[in-house]
């Protein structure tokens, strides 16, 4: 499964906060499909983008209406020097551009001041007036429901989601275990939590068919279950290193050597909105230690409160115990024993 390292360049497909790192390049058409899923496109759009798309959507809008109604005034002869006595404008006190554009303003925004005015002189005005209006009306709709649903995307949430900086490998309950410790940073309850992993390596199928990134599934567990009824204290999450594992024969000397990693994922569901969320990050095998365990992170007080102290989050410790610190023939001995298990 696992294959040597060729080089020191540690490629990463998932970073560390859980951001893809893969760059899509060379597709045919990528505008076409981004504006045939426009919704998507702007909900996605980096903040300063979107604040950009939402003040111009109105600005433009103000603006190209406004170039409409002065070309209307100019089509009935409203600029002109001297009106007859009996000549009714299609806009009452619109006289120059910057005076249509106000109108625009003041109708698309229902201000309203008076001022200015539509008559029943000028259908083409009336009928601009309403395409106007719902018009914009419908981007408006568009381009504050994509702002909102960035606000509340799930994505926020699960940024308040810690995983320990390292991972280990040590023996817990007999058993030989990767660990992962996570952590909700807010008091607000994630339920139905399930931690679940991917095994990114290359790989030689049967056929001698290459493959850079074979995906194999790397099950975690919390005690006795695979899913944790709600986060609320930092947990541990371990995966046994038995012979279903694909870390099956793994030791401390070829995971210095090996080329992989490991992309962990929580799904859990938020109590407050019942929306789901997924946060995720990676180790690669500089970030997995041998022999060692997390330190102890969950302490009580006199007052029977308990507290978590996250300086001790991403701290590790060696565990004296371990029977991989034991001598060579100890360790051989026990090595033997859990292969023929």
């Amino acid at each position: 499964m696992m294959t040597p390292r060729k080089s020191d360049v540690h490629r990463r497909i998932v970073s560390k906060d859980g951001h893809n790192q893969v760059r899509i390049d060379n597709v045919e058409g990528l505008v076409q499909l981004y504006l045939h899923d426009i919704w998507t496109t702007v909900v996605d759009m980096k903040w300063r983008y979107k604040l950009t798309l939402f003040s111009s959507t109105f600005i433009m809008t103000w603006f190209l209406f406004g170039v409409i109604f002065y070309f209307i005034g100019m089509g009935n002869k409203d600029f002109e020097g001297e009106l007859l006595s009996n000549h009714t404008p299609c806009i009452m006190n619109v006289q120059t551009l910057t005076g249509a554009f106000l109108f625009s303003l003041e109708s698309q925004t229902t201000i309203g001041y008076g001022f200015r005015y539509i008559t029943n002189e000028c259908p083409l005005a009336i009928f601009v007036l309403v395409l106007q209006l719902v018009t914009t009306g419908l981007a408006e709709i568009f381009v504050t429901g994509a702002f909102l649903a960035k606000l509340a995307r799930p994505k926020k949430r699960a940024e308040t989601i810690k995983f320990s900086k390292w991972a280990v490998i040590c023996w817990r309950d007999g058993k030989l275990c990767l660990m992962v410790r996570v952590a909700n940073m807010r008091k607000s309850l994630l339920i139905q939590c399930q931690l679940s992993g991917k095994l990114l390596s290359p790989n030689i199928t049967e056929e001698g068919e290459k493959t850079l990134i074979h995906q194999t599934a790397v099950d975690f567990y919390m005690d006795s279950c695979g899913e944790c009824p709600f986060l609320i204290l930092p947990l541990t999450f371990y995966h046994v290193l038995d012979e279903s594992s694909p870390f099956s024969g793994l030791t401390a000397e070829r995971l210095q050597t090996c080329d992989f990693e490991l992309v962990v994922t929580l799904n859990a569901t938020m109590e407050s909105t019942a929306a789901t969320c997924q946060s995720r990050t990676s180790y690669i095998p500089q970030e997995i230690l041998w022999g060692q365990e997390f330190q102890p992170v969950l302490f009580s007080t006199p007052s029977g409160r308990f507290i978590a102290d996250f300086n001790f989050f991403d701290k590790v410790q060696v565990n004296t115990n371990n029977p991989l610190l034991s001598n060579n023939t100890e360790k051989q001995r026990l090595e033997e024993e859990y292969n023929n298990e």
